[in-house]
């Protein structure tokens, strides 16, 4: 039987890779949109959008007939919405990240476990070729025990043609949550290695000029069970005439006992430097799992989710920790256990 699912939301483009991957699939199928902002909605019809974006969300969770409520709405909207599509006994999936505060998370959490549904999110960094690469080397053991982690998820502000609710106070919930959830849950699935500690974080406002409330910069330190180091830095400082195409775009770099090893989202391999080595080798990259995070979503649901797909679970513990990430830059706080 067929997934129906209904799409609330589509004030942030990323919600159409979930609509294309499901019209791929042939055990899912878009029932339904709802897009409760008039000007958007009005232009989605103006396009052309099909199905006809309905204006309400009561209405369609009373009217629709469905399985699954997918969620694209601006970020500090969306967990009201998962928490009501999870009250009315839907299954959600979500754009990242799922909600802006611990307390919703908390909520959707206890509703989820509740009533035996599912939650899943678009986190699709795991699925990459580069990624699914390294997490192969790294399962290897070639570079050792890993001490040592670099991220930097830079991304282009692009502030004309972004979404203007990001500079809209109370929006957009925090550049950390924004981004670094990319890596917040990708790091621990690389590495084998949990998060222990919030070393420290901060955002600050560098180019969103007259949105003050914006933090549009962000790093963080962080260290991980085994005491290993990490700093990250999700600012929107990429510049804008190179976009997504840098080389350093999403550049992870992890300092093992016997080795580093490289990549980022633009590289056509994985560097491999090893001690006792003279130089860097250049590995190749595998195939990439192009909406695997809909096949782990569409597995939890039918009980049949493997051991490393990312579940209920997974996307609960990842918005935690980078929730908590995001808390302590807001806030000041240090040495945070987890």
């Amino acid at each position: 039987m067929n997934l129906k699912i209904a799409v609330v939301g589509m004030r942030h483009g990323h919600i159409t890779a979930l609509i294309s991957h499901a019209k791929a699939r042939p055990d899912t199928e878009i029932v339904a949109l709802c897009e409760e902002d008039d000007e958007t909605r009005k232009q989605l019809v103006a396009d052309g959008q099909t199905p006809t974006p309905l204006a309400s969300l009561d209405a369609l969770l009373a009217d629709v007939d469905c399985d699954v409520i997918a969620i694209g709405d601006y970020y500090a909207k969306r967990g009201a919405i998962a928490i009501q599509a999870l009250q009315h006994g839907k299954h959600v999936i979500a754009d990242k990240p799922l909600c802006t505060r611990i307390d919703e998370l908390e909520e959707i959490s206890g509703l989820a476990s509740g009533k035996g549904l599912k939650v899943g999110c678009m986190l699709d960094m795991r699925n990459s070729p580069r990624l699914l690469a390294m997490h192969a080397v790294l399962a290897e053991g070639l570079i050792g025990e890993v001490q040592a982690v670099s991220f930097g998820g830079q991304h282009p502000l692009m502030r004309e043609t972004r979404a203007a609710w990001y500079f809209e106070e109370g929006k957009h919930g925090g550049t950390i949550n924004d981004i670094g959830i990319h890596a917040i849950d990708a790091l621990p699935w690389l590495t084998g290695l949990d998060f222990s500690c919030i070393n420290a974080a901060r955002g600050w406002n560098a180019l969103a000029t007259g949105a003050p409330f914006m933090k549009d910069c962000a790093q963080m330190m962080l260290t991980l069970e085994n005491g290993a180091g990490v700093l990250g830095d999700v600012s929107y400082l990429m510049p804008n005439s190179q976009g997504y195409s840098h080389p350093y775009y999403w550049r992870f770099t992890l300092w093992g006992t016997k080795g580093i090893l490289e990549t980022s989202a633009t590289s056509d391999c994985l560097t491999l430097s090893l001690d006792g080595e003279k130089a860097p080798r250049s590995l190749p990259l595998g195939e990439g799992r192009g909406g695997g995070y809909l096949q782990d979503f569409v597995d939890d649901i039918n009980g049949v989710a493997g051991d490393d797909a990312m579940a209920t679970a997974g996307v609960i513990k990842s918005s935690l920790t980078t929730l908590r990430i995001q808390q302590a830059a807001d806030e000041g706080l240090t040495n945070v256990k987890l």
